[in-house]
This record gives C-alpha cells, structure tokens and sequence, in this order.
C-alpha cells in the first residue's frame, strides 16, 4: 500500500461492469508535477477503496460546494477547457419512485392539512350548530305500533298471568335493543342478550315467588353486580368501558322495570297500558308540542276512566291512566332525543313509553286495589 492517490478513476473499479469515458479535465491535471498539487486536483472516488485508514466524519456543511482557488480558470473556447459530462454516472436498476405532482393551491378560507383531523360532526350537533332541535318525534307509525302491543298487554292481563306473559317478553326484548341502538352502539349483542336475560330472570323469579316485587329488586341488584364485572374485565379503553357499563345495567334495568307488569294487579294493567295506548296515538297527531302533551294526558285520563269501568278499578281508572301516559310520554321523549334513526323509532320509539309506565302502573295498581 502506497499514500499516493488513488489513480484508478472509473476504469479501475465499475460495479456495473461498464466503461465510463473519462472527462477530459483530467488533461490539463496531468501538467502539475508537485504530488501536492496533483492531491488537490485529482478527482475523488468515493465509492470502496483500499484506504487502511479510518477517516473522520465530514459534517454537512464541509460538504457544501467551493470554488475552487489558487488556479485560473479557463477560458471559454480554450482547447484545454474540458467538456461538459454527456450523462450522469449510472443508476441502480428497479423501479423509479413516480414524480410527485405538485400540490394544488388552499382555497381562501381553509387552513393546511392536519394529521388528526377533525372529529365527525354528528346531525344533532349539526343541527343545535345550526339552530334546529335534535329533537325527532318517532311518529304515527311507531306510535300505532305502540299502541298495538299496548293493546295485547291490557288483553292478555285479562285473560291470565301466562297469556300476559307473551307481550311482555316482546316488550322487554325490544326494550334492550333498542336503548342500545339509541345510545349509538350497535350491534351489541352481548349488552343486548344480558339485558334480556335480566329481564327473563326477573319473570322466572316473579312466577316462582307468587309475583312477589322483592324478585325484581334482587334480579336488578345482581344484573348491575354483573354487568360491573363484565366490564372491568374488558380490555377496552377507560372511558368506553364507562360508557359500555351505564348503557348496559340502563338496558337492564329498563328490560326488568318492565317485569312490572307481570307483578301489578292484573285490572292496572289492564287499564294502564291502554291509557297509554291512547296517549300514544294522541301524541303523534299534528299538534304543537305543549298542546299534543296535554291532550295526551287527557286523552290518557279518559281511557283509564273507560276501561276502569269494565273493570274492578272503576272511576279511579282516571289517575291511573294519566299517571301511566305521563310516564309513557318521557320515554316517549327519551326516544326522540339525539336525532335519532329510523331503528330507533321501531324499537326504542315503541318499547320505552309502555317500559318507563310499568312502575307507574304497578305502584297505583297496588294503591288503588
């Protein structure tokens, strides 16, 4: 190994096996006889060389381009001025990365791009953004269907403790699926299918205990005792797993609350879920809200007086029926907030008014019997 530069150029080491013509600039090097000068004008490879010693890392700005001094550059036309380079070295094969258009102007009014983004804007944001209300009543057809299983609770309670039994298992089935549709999660089969096996056990209980109301207080107790432990073991962020737990033991608690029917007397049911039948379908006619609600109420009171007369509780019918439409109107309410779907009204829209009238029902009930 020698300490003279290396000479070799591009003929001594080609990786892609190719000649490259030298660049004539190496002429008028060949002049320089001091070793010193030669070094400071012969061209640098930088590429693998034989050099034993290690050398130092060059910062970026050493790098930079310098004229270069102590010599005079040549003039134009000057036979021993060297030519420009035809081609660039040559490239690695593959594929070359596309070119990269170039960026379309902002429009006036609009920011940068982020990375994060904004959130999406839900429709009852947009809507209190805009001035409206969130509010969307589920309408006559959920209300007709409302109506109809109202009807077949106040039938079937006539008829026997085992024909009630059907409609209310419907209504505690729609009850869990639809407060979990209308708290935006959906599907959610696991909250849905405890809440209704809440709601299942709460029956058994009931039956099993001559419909005593303490099954449905231990039946509630134990269905939040579990929902909590479902949801601490669940691997889901903090504050969805919040979220997650209060919409489930709120399923759960509606699905069994709606049990009460089966431990009322069988007259307060009879007559409360028609009442609320009516203040149902008085609800969705097309009145201004304060007057729809009052007219519900009464139209309530009187159902309960009329069926009331058919049956034990007589003219008492009256407060029981405009206490169970009174209650049927805040689900009703609960339903409609939030702008919620066309899902919501045929599920939520039709089970939350005749489940938030049970206790209602089961309390008077009792009191008036």
């Amino acid at each position: 190994m020698t300490n003279q530069p290396y000479q070799g150029g591009y003929d001594a080491y080609d990786p892609y096996g190719q000649q490259q013509p030298q660049p004539q600039a190496q002429q008028g090097w060949q002049g320089y006889e001091d070793p010193q000068a030669a070094q400071q004008y012969t061209q640098q490879w930088q590429g693998q060389t034989w050099e034993t010693q290690v050398q130092p890392p060059v910062a970026a700005a050493e790098t930079a381009y310098m004229p270069q001094q102590g010599y005079e550059p040549y003039a134009a036309g000057s036979p021993q001025a060297p030519e420009p380079y035809a081609a660039a070295p040559p490239q690695a094969p593959g594929p070359q990365p596309a070119p990269v258009p170039p960026a379309a102007p902002e429009e006036s009014g609009y920011g940068p791009a982020t990375l994060g983004g904004n959130a999406r804007v839900t429709d009852a944001q947009r809507a209190r953004l805009e001035g409206r209300s969130p509010i969307i009543e589920p309408g006559m057809q959920p209300a007709a269907l409302t109506a109809a299983l109202g009807l077949l609770l106040s039938g079937t309670a006539a008829v026997g403790t085992y024909a009630l039994l059907v409609p209310l298992v419907v209504l505690q089935a729609v009850t869990a699926a639809g407060w979990f549709r209308l708290n935006g999660m959906w599907p959610a089969r696991q909250g849905i299918a405890l809440a209704f096996a809440g709601a299942l056990t709460a029956d058994v209980a009931l039956l099993a205990s001559d419909r005593a109301p303490s099954a449905i207080l231990g039946t509630l107790g134990v269905w939040v005792l579990l929902a909590l432990v479902l949801q601490l073991r669940s691997h889901a962020d903090p504050d969805e797993r919040m979220y997650g737990l209060m919409a489930t033991v709120a399923s759960a608690a509606l699905a069994i609350v709606a049990s009460g029917y089966l431990a009322a007397e069988a007259d307060a049911v009879t007559v409360g879920a028609a009442a609320v039948a009516v203040a149902l379908l008085a609800r969705a006619l097309p009145l201004p809200t304060a007057a729809s609600v009052v007219v519900s109420v009464l139209a309530a009171a009187g159902a309960g007086i009329a069926v009331g007369g058919m049956t034990d509780v007589g003219s008492q019918g009256a407060l029981l029926g405009a206490a169970a439409g009174a209650s049927a109107l805040i689900g009703h309410r609960v339903a409609s907030y939030d702008y919620p779907s066309r899902f919501v009204h045929f599920t939520a829209g039709v089970a939350l008014p005749l489940a938030a009238a049970a206790p209602a029902v089961y309390v008077l009930g009792r009191a008036l019997g």
